[in-house]
């Protein structure tokens, strides 16, 4: 039987920012979902966090140990925000009961009763890592006891990708240098790590499995935050990955030329580079089979 781990990073905020509402939805969408599961007694809840947010954590959790650096210590650069870095948050499974599957999703990401089921569904048909899109709601919503209406809403699609799930394994294969949450290209390493390293990958854009509350597309990117990632992505963590790329791994790669290259330039969270340098080398690979091909059937005759 699969076993899963789903971990996530509570913060404790103030009143003044979406996660004050949000966070307390996340949890209670992801607790309702485990209940509802009929895979229940498979899945494992933990959390990891820094010393001042383990108040705020409800039970049905398993608290893991605290996380003791964030990006300021990596980056003595910055100022402010005490964002942790996504490999320390996911390497804190090791302390945690072994587990075939890891899920990772951010804090405003909250879970369709039936996720889980979906999430085992998906994993038995042979697929070793899953990219879920969320749906966008509105922001009338709230408080956990509208919990039924969100669940009813069927929303907006989004583009980016903030819900992964890939098989244990693959953890000790990830690069994941110093890239930190809550920040744009955190979702841009995850999802390039998967497509490098997942021997059967499944890209899911549409489901109604996840939610966001409010509708906004792109999060502000011009701060020393972003530019901090973006260095850490490009420098470090891409060139490693660049040589496992492929084109049938990636998001739209059964999409037909024209259309798959529009979708992979607009995703904010994919690059028309190597977009390019994929559809250069998977052109230069059927062209040489098909002139192998037709020197065999020469060499036939």
């Amino acid at each position: 039987m699969i076993r899963v781990a789903h971990i996530v990073n509570p913060v404790k905020v103030k009143e003044n920012s979406d996660l004050f509402t949000g966070q307390p939805i996340t949890f209670a969408s992801i607790l309702n979902a485990k209940q509802q599961s009929k895979m229940n007694a498979l899945i494992s809840l933990y959390t990891t966090q820094y010393e001042e947010d383990r108040s705020i954590i409800p039970a049905g959790f398993n608290i893991l140990s605290n996380l003791e650096r964030s990006v300021l210590d990596v980056n003595k650069k910055l100022q402010g925000k005490k964002l942790p870095l996504i490999g320390d948050i996911l390497s804190k499974l090791k302390d945690a009961e072994a587990s075939d599957y890891i899920i990772f999703t951010n804090m405003d990401i909250a879970l369709m009763p039936h996720f889980y089921d979906a999430v085992f569904a998906y994993l038995e048909k042979g697929h070793d890592a899953l990219v879920i899109n969320r749906r966008r709601l509105s922001h009338t919503y709230s408080t956990v006891e509208e919990l039924p209406l969100m669940y009813s809403d069927m929303g907006k699609s989004h583009p980016g990708f903030d819900c992964f799930v890939f098989k244990t394994e693959l953890l000790e294969k990830f690069i994941l240098d110093d890239i930190c949450v809550g920040i744009s290209f955190l979702e841009a390493t995850l999802v390039h790590n998967i497509f490098s390293f997942a021997e059967n990958p499944l890209y899911i854009p549409d489901a109604h499995l996840t939610f966001h509350i409010g509708m906004d597309v792109l999060v502000p990117r011009n701060n020393a935050f972003y530019h901090h990632n973006r260095r850490c992505f490009f420098d470090k963590i891409q060139p490693q990955l660049k040589p496992h790329f492929e084109l049938k791994k990636f998001p739209y790669n059964s999409l037909p030329m024209p259309k798959r290259a529009l979708k992979w330039i607009l995703n904010p969270s994919l690059f028309t580079r190597n977009y390019l340098q994929l559809e250069g080398k998977n052109l230069f690979q059927r062209t040489k089979a098909r002139l192998d091909e037709i020197r065999w059937r020469i060499l036939q005759r």
